[in-house]
């Protein structure tokens, strides 16, 4: 089985998360490697939801182009709440280890759902704790899945749509990741 390694960038806004997913996708990255986290609303909008059609999805709110258009992209995802971090979307590959995770009831010392799926990756346990604050504090997360020659070439892609925070780490083989078993992360 080959080892996937991650690359992660925290970024402040949507416009760079766009521009940074562009990036990647021009770059010959595949969609499928790629995920992106962020909250689904902000507090101030009074009505904030989304329907499914087909496969057709529909988001109200401040982000709900943003979020809608990505939906398409990423061939559907997560929409979550998540207890202190609040209103979650997860796109890409990272949506279904995070089910995978909830479904199996993966607990992972003290981190949330979207905490545990991040560590079964291989993500360190201090670095998931900054990934889930930013989010909480409205940031977005976008990650790269790949080999270790390929995750340096997207670190450079990420690189030039200015995140707040960029950072590689060496991940599990992709058994461990169909297969999450309970970690202890002390």
């Amino acid at each position: 089985m080959e080892t996937l390694d991650s690359v992660v960038a925290v970024f402040g806004d949507h416009n760079s998360v766009e521009t940074a997913v562009k990036k990647l996708n021009a770059s010959g990255f595949e969609i499928k490697n790629l995920s992106v986290v962020g909250k689904g609303y902000h507090t101030d909008e009074k009505v904030v939801g989304f329907y499914n059609m087909g496969d057709r999805i529909k988001f109200w709110g401040k982000r709900g182009a943003f979020w809608g258009g990505f939906w398409g992209l990423f061939f559907g995802g997560l929409f979550l709440t998540i207890p202190f971090v609040g209103h979650v979307v997860v796109l890409g590959y990272l949506a279904t280890v995070l089910l995978s995770g909830i479904e199996n009831a993966v607990v992972v010392g003290g981190l949330s759902a979207l905490g545990a799926a991040l560590y079964s990756m291989g993500i360190p346990k201090d670095s998931v704790i900054a990934y889930e604050a930013a989010v909480k504090a409205d940031d977005f997360v976008v990650m790269v899945r790949g080999s270790a020659e390929e995750m340096g070439r997207a670190k450079t892609i990420l690189g030039t749509a200015n995140p707040k925070r960029l950072d590689t780490h060496a991940g599990v083989n992709e058994r461990e990741m169909a297969a999450p078993a309970v970690r202890a992360a002390g």
